[in-house]
């Protein structure tokens, strides 16, 4: 921990005892208040399953994490809602299929920056926030850059970051870059380059980036200490998603890994687990750690052109194999969650959205549609919160889809146009063994159900790139008729 950090963070809690010295007793209202949770909600970009120490890494030290994990509850069957960046982020903070919202691709990326979520999906932060938590984000935003797409419009008080889907590292480097293009005249800039923002203004970022976004929370912890409300953060690191850059003395840890794409990916996971330690020491110091429910996860599976490792999982970001989103997670609250302990049942990103809802005792507008459901009770008794419900997930390809559905011990899934295969996963992790021709009415009754929930679906709102939007077109997609066929 830096000397900086150290200095903040002893200044931060020498303020909070004061204040609570001069404090008039609180009433019982705001007593009632303050016993709800703050909410610390981190998540990493392509994280691979297998690469934190606490889900099997052996090469990629995660110490940080680990000693939170190790006393919290891991699960080993946590799935978002879709296999990359943009919907499965869309799903998380609406609670809904990005499917039934129109937001099945990313953000477009050639200019075209008009659009974001409906605005008519209250996202989880506006709930926290009107039920009376502090509310903030850091990192990566990437649910829309016009004003009534932006994180100040959407329920957050504080937002520190970019709102795009990614951005470069090193500041000497980005700042550089943009500084150039800028000059050179040209209409649109990359947004890997742009200055990141600070409510709505530009900042003069000086630290690599995950460093800074680390410092930017211990901050709002700061911050939220001396507030007589709970706290609610959204800590959306970008790494180790692209571009792969990592800081010199990170990569020196590494040496030990030879392949270079997997040494830097490496040290980049290493960057994120340093700056859970110094948060966890900020929430130690404020006297705020027995009190934050810490939920840790990543918005889908890892790249694995790009380093990441997903074993036993097949495949990886993009795929309706495990590996493309199913993801390490773990909760962690001190004499709350139970220690030591593995939650071994399908739990959804979906779920967060009422779970934490239900923990803040915030209200859920009257209309507002949910696919997720409060698992709280479920998972402290250890029983499966989706007995013998079903979990649905679907990729978007060129004039075809990949869809995947769990249900139990069961996965039906169809990737690249071949025909539907069924796994008994909890027996069959890395999807090689096909069971269809034994449990044909098993499958049959999975591809039913998921061509039921299809039809919940609507035309997507926008596409990555717009050559993508003409093929879309071009093929008269989904086309469920033929995704959703037996033999």
């Amino acid at each position: 921990m830096s000397s900086l950090i150290k200095l903040f963070v002893l200044s931060i809690s020498v303020f909070s005892i004061a204040s609570c010295k001069g404090q008039p007793k609180v009433s019982d209202e705001k007593a009632e208040t303050l016993e709800r949770p703050n909410i610390l909600l981190i998540l990493c970009d392509d994280l691979g399953y297998a690469d934190v120490g606490f889900n099997g890494s052996r090469d990629i030290t995660t110490p940080n994490l680990d000693a939170l994990a190790n006393s919290g509850t891991i699960f080993n069957e946590a799935y978002v809602a879709h296999p990359f960046c943009g919907p499965s982020r869309a799903s998380l903070l609406t609670g809904r299929y990005a499917h039934k919202i129109g937001s099945q691709f990313n953000l477009p990326t050639e200019g075209d920056e008009s659009k974001g979520i409906d605005v008519n999906e209250t996202f989880i932060s506006k709930v926290l926030q009107q039920s009376g938590y502090y509310t903030g984000v850091m990192g990566k935003w990437h649910l829309g850059y016009q004003t009534e797409y932006h994180p100040n419009f959407r329920g957050f008080d504080d937002f520190y970051g970019f709102l795009g889907g990614g951005h470069s590292y090193f500041p000497e480097q980005f700042k550089a870059a943009y500084k150039r293009q800028k000059e050179s005249g040209r209409e649109f800039i990359w947004e890997y380059l742009r200055p990141l923002e600070h409510n709505g203004k530009e900042v003069d970022e000086t630290e690599y980036v995950t460093d800074g976004l680390s410092r930017e929370a211990i901050r709002f912890i700061g911050e939220a200490g001396a507030k007589e409300k709970p706290f609610f953060m959204y800590l959306s690191y970008n790494a180790p998603h692209t571009p792969m850059e990592a800081k010199a003395e990170d990569l020196k840890l590494f040496e030990h890994i030879q392949d270079k794409k997997r040494r830097t990916y490496a040290a980049m996971v290493y960057a994120v687990d340093r700056g859970v330690g110094q948060i966890v020491e900020t929430l130690k110091a404020t006297g705020q750690y027995d009190n934050t429910l810490i939920i840790f996860f990543s918005d889908n599976g890892g790249k694995v052109v790009t380093g990441a490792n997903n074993y036993p999982l097949k495949e990886g970001k993009g795929s309706a194999y495990e590996g493309g989103f199913r993801v390490p997670m773990f909760f962690h609250w001190p004499h709350v969650v139970p220690g030591g302990k593995v939650f071994e049942h399908p739990v959804s990103a979906l779920d967060m959205y009422p779970t934490l809802a239900g923990l803040a005792n915030a209200k859920i507008p009257e209309g507002k549609q949910l696919d997720g459901k409060d698992i709280w009770s479920d998972f402290l008794k250890g029983k499966n919160p989706r007995k013998d419900e079903t979990l649905f997930i679907m990729r978007h390809r060129k004039g075809f889809s990949d869809v995947a559905v769990r249900k139990n011990e069961w996965k039906a899934l169809k990737v690249k146009q071949q025909k539907w295969k069924l796994f008994q996963i909890e027996k069959d992790l890395g999807e090689q063994n096909d069971v269809s021709s034994r449990h044909p009415e098993i499958l049959k009754e999975l591809v039913s159900e998921a061509k039921v929930w299809s039809e919940s679906h609507i035309q997507p709102y926008w596409f990555h790139i717009e050559k993508e939007g003409e093929q879309w077109r071009t093929d008269n997609m989904p086309r469920f008729d033929k995704t959703f066929k037996l033999p």
